[in-house]
């Protein structure tokens, strides 16, 4: 597990390398290797900073960015906004649910979602996270307290690859 975890990050910050190069390629070219290793490391920074931007915070989000959300309409983003602050992913899911089913609350939860706090969620709000399993609820509460998100990473990451604790990062806080 540990090879496939080191594969795919490795893999991840080429990709992320190689598009920085291709768009600007006589800046990297000048790059001693020192340079290009700073390079990848703020690379997949950048490719998690991003990834994390994409789902919004229904808690701070606009009106207009929420209806921009998929699956969400003008009337569910008014919804939304009308109903905060919300205490964390049920209850923004039981809003949800009183304009629409569980698949379309689920489609928006994709991309709209209050971020559960590691330490202190509900089951109910840690099962919300899109894609979560009942052995990775297990999991995220079995190693509570977090001290840091590196700590998360490198629990979660005995389950999961790296791409699937980045993608988990973009749900939970501390």
């Amino acid at each position: 597990m540990r090879k496939i975890v080191t594969l795919t990050a490795g893999m991840m910050a080429s990709v992320a390398l190689a598009a920085c190069s291709q768009a600007d390629t006589a800046a990297h070219s000048d790059a001693a290797t020192g340079a290009t290793a700073a390079a990848s490391s703020d690379a997949a920074a950048t490719a998690a900073a991003t990834a994390s931007a994409a789902v919004l915070d229904a808690n701070t989000a606009t009106e207009e960015q929420l209806a921009a959300a998929p699956g969400m309409t003008p009337q569910r983003a008014a919804a939304v906004v009308a109903g905060r602050p919300y205490a964390g992913a049920a209850a923004l899911n039981a809003k949800l649910l009183e304009t629409g089913s569980q698949a379309e609350a689920s489609q928006v939860l994709n991309g709209v979602f209050v971020p559960v706090n590691l330490n202190t969620a509900s089951r109910e709000d840690i099962a919300l996270i899109p894609g979560m399993t009942d052995r990775m609820i297990g999991e995220f509460l079995e190693y509570r307290p977090y001290e840091d998100m590196a700590e998360f990473d490198r629990e979660i990451g005995k389950y999961v690859d790296a791409t699937e604790v980045a993608r988990f990062r973009n749900y939970v806080t501390l």
